[in-house]
């Protein structure tokens, strides 16, 4: 009987790069780690994107599968959340050109329970302030909206939005602003 090499078990706080070298190697579990620790920012930002959540869901998918097919020729030196926004972004705007936006229910926020929010005339007023928001953002530019998303939902600094999209810092910021601007004056009647 041959006798196994006792193999640590792959830990959840390894850094992403370690894992991305192991999975790179074929190493299965490192690899579903960095499924699980990505999926939910990578599925919020398709989501957010594309409009709904099944549409979102098989591009974090074929996100995930093209990233697995191309550790390979993963370069270490950009982080590897980055270039995952930057697969899951591309195979949006794939999925975007192919078929035309829908607004989704699920764009359309919860009710709060608070008690002045939770009064119908409150509700149908922030659901249709959310809705404004919604077409206010399908109707931006494909560029702009999609900084706009990386920087205000997800968080990413100006120069990981730069990589993510292939494009400069000041690009990203001249988005931005245009991006801001637009939505202030679709969103003027609201306030």
């Amino acid at each position: 009987m041959t006798e196994r090499l006792a193999v640590p078990p792959l830990r959840a706080d390894l850094p992403d790069s370690l894992l991305a070298v192991r999975a790179a190697e074929g190493d299965e579990d490192s690899f579903a780690v960095l499924v699980q620790r990505h999926s939910r920012p990578l599925l919020a930002l398709a989501r957010s994107v594309l409009g709904n959540t099944q549409d979102a869901e098989d591009a974090v998918q074929d996100a995930f599968v093209s990233a697995w097919r191309r550790l390979p020729e993963y370069q270490h030196g950009a982080e590897f959340r980055t270039w995952m926004y930057r697969i899951t972004v591309n195979r949006c705007l794939t999925l975007r050109r192919r078929r035309p936006p829908a607004l989704s229910l699920e764009a359309v926020a919860e009710p709060v329970t608070d008690d002045a929010w939770s009064q119908p005339a409150r509700c149908a007023e922030r659901d249709a302030a959310t809705a404004a928001l919604c077409r206010a953002l399908a109707e931006l530019d494909t560029g702009q909206r999609v900084c706009w998303i990386l920087r205000e939902l997800q968080g990413l600094p100006y120069r990981e939005i730069a990589h993510v999209t292939r494009t400069s810092e000041q690009t990203v910021r001249g988005r931005l602003f245009r991006a801001r601007r637009s939505l202030q004056e679709a969103m003027g009647p609201w306030r």
